[in-house]
């Protein structure tokens, strides 16, 4: 994945030492600390020692496997390197340069969240001297509008419009107010980095938003000083090519437009989505009948109420009520899930993160299918138009309330209710005597 986010961000790591000491053993590590120490330069000094001290004894990808087989077997060495993988325990956020800017997003006609949002707001114009960026349509709420004492607050805010503006090179982190749709939201709005993401969870679920708004005041202070721990969560790359001999005059900033004059035109969509990609038989009253490929093979005929394609995030949204299981988001990979599959025996699969899959309507579709794309942007699919979906290289950054491990099975047990049941009762010393 792209290690910076936003214009001033980056993973708090120094990947290079890292690799030296896991291949070359602790003393050569030492000695290109030491090296790196003399340089004089104080952030150097802190990453380092930070780095050094903060090692963990095992790492949540597992150890590397041994490539030797046997006396004589072993395995063939790939002169080019994929990919160096950090343990994602140790993933950390600093600041190339201090922070200025903040996106705050707010849930919209949520009566509720009106004082939470304009006590950050003054906290971060008046406190920490922040650019406050926030949609328009949030301004022109009533009671925001109407409020005279937010006036003097309200006219330092820059505004913006979806799908009009552009944020990439505006915003330093993103700040939500809300449910898991905030961060849904927040993440639609960047077709490429990310800035970091501090999710509040004043909705109804937050799976997704990890911090208590109580101490926010603490907590946004600690981001803005970095060294904030991250989890980096897996987008998908969906490419949309649909066939139509109408020349449409649509303004979707995510879409191509190539035709001739008489050849049918090919409209190209692209979108980054953070939970799934679902495919859905829509209104229609037949099963849904699509073709799934992986990396150009066919591999099945989906037939159905649909299908879901979703990352290890959206793993716990849509899929699991689907029946499918739960994957936390630093496992690289892609989930397959069927909606209501016509068959016993087509179950939920989980494929490599690096495959290339493809979805069409069959030949024998009685009926068009429909997509979405973390539940907007819906439309229709026809004969002849593909779902082209990869991986990313452009994951969301969120930040953590304590670390990845413990934040997701917090929110297994607070907003699931994971495996909770009343625990079974111990045996009394007379009923142990009976057995």
């Amino acid at each position: 994945p792209v290690g910076f986010y936003g214009k001033t961000c980056n993973i708090f790591s120094l990947m290079i030492l890292y690799n030296l000491a896991v291949a070359n053993g602790e003393k050569n590590f030492l000695k290109i600390m030491k090296r790196c120490l003399s340089c004089g330069k104080k952030q150097k000094k802190l990453t380092v020692f930070l780095l050094f001290f903060s090692r963990r004894t095992q790492s949540l990808h597992g150890p590397s496997p041994v490539t030797t087989f046997g006396p004589k077997a072993c395995m063939l060495k790939n002169p080019k390197a994929v990919m160096h993988i950090q343990d994602p325990a140790s993933q950390r956020l600093t600041w190339n340069k201090p922070p200025k800017s903040v996106l705050v997003i707010k849930k919209i006609q949520d009566v509720s969240l009106l004082q939470p949002f304009k006590e950050l707001c003054i906290f971060l114009t008046e406190q920490k001297n922040m650019i406050v960026y926030v949609e328009r349509k949030v301004l022109e709420d009533p009671a925001i509008a109407n409020d005279e004492s937010f006036v003097a607050v309200k006219k330092n805010f820059c505004t913006f419009r979806e799908d009009f503006d552009d944020l990439s090179n505006r915003v330093d982190f993103i700040i939500c107010l809300g449910g898991d749709g905030t961060l849904l939201y927040a993440s639609s709005l960047f077709q490429e980095s990310v800035p970091p993401v501090m999710a509040f969870h004043l909705g109804s679920l937050g799976f997704l938003t990890p911090f208590n708004f109580d101490t926010y005041q603490s907590q946004v202070t600690q981001v803005i000083e970095g060294n904030a721990a991250i989890i980096l969560r897996s987008r998908l790359k969906v490419k949309v090519v649909k066939e139509s001999r109408e020349k449409s005059k649509t303004k979707d900033k995510n879409l191509i437009i190539t035709n001739g004059d008489d050849e049918p035109s090919r409209k190209t969509m692209q979108y980054q989505v953070l939970n799934e990609v679902v495919v859905d038989r829509g209104p229609s009253s037949y099963l849904s009948n699509v073709d799934l490929f992986l990396d150009g093979h066919l591999i099945t005929t989906v037939q159905g109420d649909g299908v879901i394609v979703s990352t290890p995030t959206g793993s716990t949204a849509y899929a699991v009520a689907a029946g499918a299981s739960m994957i936390h988001p630093n496992v690289p990979a892609i989930l397959i899930t069927p909606i209501c599959p016509h068959s016993l025996s087509f179950r939920p699969i989980v494929v490599p993160a690096g495959v290339e899959l493809k979805i069409m309507l069959s030949r024998e579709a009685r009926n068009n299918a429909w997509v979405s794309f973390d539940g907007r942007k819906r439309q229709e699919i026809g004969h002849g138009d593909s779902i082209t979906i990869t991986t990313s290289c452009f994951p969301v950054p969120s930040i953590c309330f304590r670390d990845p491990v413990n934040d997701w099975f917090e929110s297994l047990a607070q907003c699931l209710h994971w495996n909770v049941r009343k625990k079974q009762s111990h045996l009394s010393s007379e009923e142990e005597e009976e057995f």
